[in-house]
């Protein structure tokens, strides 16, 4: 027996289910709800409904796509699955090194199983969260996951539901937690049929995806519980820790109780009854602190968001990129705000947007944020899906991780990125529609010939090869130079979970100081001392917690009431040394009072006990 209900208030006349090669009518019910029950249908059943005598269409709420999204929906019993984490909790937040990766490129297979082959490497370099761009159904086999149209489906081609469970299941069992990255703020235009049910979208409220999704309209009850009932599902049937939420910016929804809001209450509630930690991230570019303050404090609710102000004062100090959004973010100030604040904009003016942008993100802890050197969209929304380790010498490559692994923020890094891959990652996809299909290859040539690109130097979203060269080269990893970037990053991601004032997420307890024209950044955070040197000659830098880098420094600016902590009793403390430096050749001068920095080196320093743990 199968119970079906869809809500279809645009239906004139009737609804149908079509399963087992009958029709049944269904009955109508209150707010634009159809109902049927089906004694004869079960699991594995194909079924669609049937608007108006019109042709069949698959579920909205499709637990299951095997033929994509143009084929029929298929029953499925989530309680089928054996799980076997019973016992299972995810770290917090507070101490997690996230992965971010996507399923179809992460192997040569591409498959949710294929994955979990790999699951050691991750848990050996020292990941605690796997972060999952979108896995539901898409047009064809291969889309990085923002074209979803069945967002209730795990995708048919990755291994569909059992193969997800089957992937997060095995997360669980080595410790490590499962992070789902949603998107709510437009769908696919492929196999997209939600128009022909119900108002889901917004006809005059454009995003640079297509209509916005109806959250504040006539009938956007309904479609905002759409989205949260999805949501829960992935909490819930899948056993995911949280979800990502993609570009929460672009949301329309004016009302006085934001669909932030309400999520972040109705996965508080499913969290209270799983009795496990369930987190949300947002991905948002408002620089608005609002999004990750607690309900109670007049917040949405988020736990945390991305933090794209740090990678592009980072990505800008590094690689020496200006223009387009990394226009006022270049130079080593910039990096040195993003360390102490997490915001570089936070109610200035910024010159890309031409207007004063953000706020304060006033006694919030560093845990509210994430801090990446790379990202999906960093690498794959450049022309050719250049890596930072593209870029940047290797030299570079490895202050960008040590950076990262040393801020306050939480750490996330890019699939890859750990060894240096020499793949990169653009966009691909393979839509089935002729006019979408090329429509999307146009796009994107046009974007790029726009920058002074030639048109054949943009690789085709559309051809099958832009896919394969996005994928991993696992056999990297024995190679010298991938290796050791390797060895660097386990030791940064060690040193970070041992030393306790490293992962404290304590705002108010970093303190920056750099030099511009010498292009040197020191940062103190508790017993640790992290310093960099970009400059073409090697600097001579005073690190000691108890005097500033002047006069030949600046420090960065306090936010208004905003405090920097010193460490006033260094010169009491027990003698300091180098816990990790990238080049052999730093040394302390005469005491550890001061060290001398190769051009191009990093280095982290603290008290000798923290070495004899190492």
């Amino acid at each position: 027996m199968a119970d079906f209900a869809v809500w279809a208030p645009r239906a004139s006349s009737s609804v149908e289910v079509q399963t087992r090669g009958q029709r049944h009518a269904m009955r109508a019910g209150a707010g634009g709800w159809y109902r049927a029950t089906v004694p004869e249908a079960g699991p594995g059943d194909d079924y669609t409904f049937i608007i108006d005598g019109g042709r069949p269409l698959p579920d909205p709420r499709s637990p299951w796509q095997p033929a994509g999204p143009m084929g029929p929906s298929r029953l499925l019993d989530h309680a089928e699955f054996q799980w076997t984490d019973a016992s299972w909790q995810p770290a917090p937040l507070s101490s997690a090194v996230i992965y971010e990766l996507h399923i179809g490129t992460f192997t040569p297979q591409g498959t949710f199983d294929s994955t979990i082959q790999r699951l050691d490497h991750l848990v050996e370099v020292g990941i605690t969260h796997l972060e999952l761009m979108p896995v539901c159904e898409t047009p064809g086999t291969r889309n990085w996951g923002y074209d979803g149209v069945d967002l209730f489906a795990p995708h048919h081609a990755l291994g569909g539901p059992a193969g997800l469970k089957r992937l997060i299941d095995a997360c669980h069992s080595r410790g490590l937690a499962v992070l789902v990255d949603v998107v709510y703020n437009h769908l696919g235009p492929s196999g997209n049929f939600l128009p022909q049910f119900g108002p889901y979208f917004m006809e005059n409220v454009p995003t640079l995806w297509g209509q916005a999704v109806n959250l504040a309209g006539p009938h956007s009850d309904e479609v905002r519980q759409f989205c949260i009932d999805n949501a829960l599902m992935w909490l819930r049937d899948y056993h995911a820790d949280g979800l990502r939420l993609d570009a929460v910016h672009a949301f329309y929804d004016p009302g006085a109780v934001h669909i932030l809001e309400d999520m972040a209450l109705q996965v508080q509630k499913l969290q209270s009854y799983l009795g496990r930690h369930l987190v949300l991230i947002a991905e948002s570019d408002l620089n608005d602190p609002r999004i990750v303050r607690s309900i109670d404090a007049g917040g949405y609710g988020m736990d945390a968001q991305w933090s794209d102000d740090f990678h592009h004062a980072l990505h800008a100090w590094l690689t020496g990129e200006s223009s387009g959004y990394y226009s006022g973010f270049g130079g080593v100030q910039p990096m040195a705000r993003a360390m102490a604040h997490a915001y570089v904009y936070a109610g200035s003016y910024c010159p890309y947007r031409f207007r004063k942008h953000g706020r304060p993100p006033t006694g919030l802890s560093g845990h509210r944020f994430l801090a990446y050197s790379q990202n999906h969209d960093q690498v794959g929304n450049r022309c050719r899906g250049e890596r930072l380790c593209h870029l940047v010498s290797p030299q570079r490559s490895k202050i960008a991780a040590a950076l990262v692994m040393a801020s306050p923020f939480v750490p996330m890094i890019f699939m890859g990125q750990e060894w240096a891959a020499s793949s990169p990652f653009q966009y691909f996809t393979s839509h089935d529609d002729p006019e979408i299909a090329e429509a999307t290859r146009q796009g994107r040539s046009q974007e790029f010939v726009g920058f002074g690109w030639q048109a054949d130097d943009v690789p085709d979203p559309q051809d099958e090869a832009t896919f394969l060269r996005s994928k991993l080269h696992w056999n990297e990893l024995s190679q010298p130079q991938h290796a050791e970037m390797l060895h660097w990053y386990r030791r940064l991601i060690a040193l970070r979970k041992r030393i306790v004032c490293l992962s404290d997420g304590r705002m108010d307890a970093v303190e920056v100081s750099f030099n511009c024209d010498e292009d040197w950044l020191v940062m103190h955070r508790g017993e640790i001392t992290v310093a960099a040197n970009l400059g073409a000659t090697p600097r001579k830098l005073d690190v000691r917690q108890d005097k500033k880098n002047l006069p030949h420094s600046q420090e960065c600016p306090a936010e208004s009431g905003a405090k920097r902590v010193r460490d006033q009793s260094a010169s009491q403390s027990p003698p300091r040394v180098v816990l990790v430096g990238s080049s052999s050749q730093i040394q302390f001068a005469a005491s550890e009072q001061e060290v001398i920095l190769p051009p191009n080196s990093v280095v982290i320093i603290g008290p000798q006990r923290f070495a004899a743990a190492h």
